[in-house]
């Protein structure tokens, strides 16, 4: 995957979020640490309901944070503070997070790829990056 140089990257799973820019150029990524804003979970999403007969409450939680960053990454594209993303996030976090994307968000999108980054290495993210 080419990055054009500003684009955001989203590494994601249902507890953490870490934001990179790509301050290098198309042919060249250089991934760079980018300040976030705080990211609230959003409660009663995803239809996850922790009951007797779904006793899952981090489940509930996972995606309450990953609707949350959505929330978050929606607010940015809407107030041109990016025009390009890519988001990485764990399996069922993409899943959760695909369904809260503005139109606007889908747009931007440059990609997605559907792996558990966090944790890891920028190193590791480029290399991701560039075999997706």
């Amino acid at each position: 995957m080419i990055l054009p140089t500003d684009t955001i990257v989203a590494v994601a799973d249902g507890e953490k979020l870490n934001l990179f820019r790509n301050v290098g150029t198309e042919t060249e990524m250089s991934l760079v640490a980018a300040p976030g804003e705080e990211v609230e979970s959003v409660s009663g999403s995803g239809g996850q309901n922790s009951s007797s007969a779904n006793p899952d409450q981090s489940r509930a939680e996972e995606d309450g944070f990953a609707s949350g960053i959505i929330e978050m990454l929606n607010a940015q594209v809407l107030t041109n503070k990016f025009s390009n993303i890519v988001i990485i996030a764990a399996p069922k976090t993409l899943g959760e997070m695909r369904k809260h994307y503005h139109k606007k968000l889908d747009e931007a999108l440059v990609g997605e790829i559907a792996k558990d980054l966090t944790g890891h290495s920028i190193a590791d993210i480029e290399k991701t990056i560039l075999a997706a």
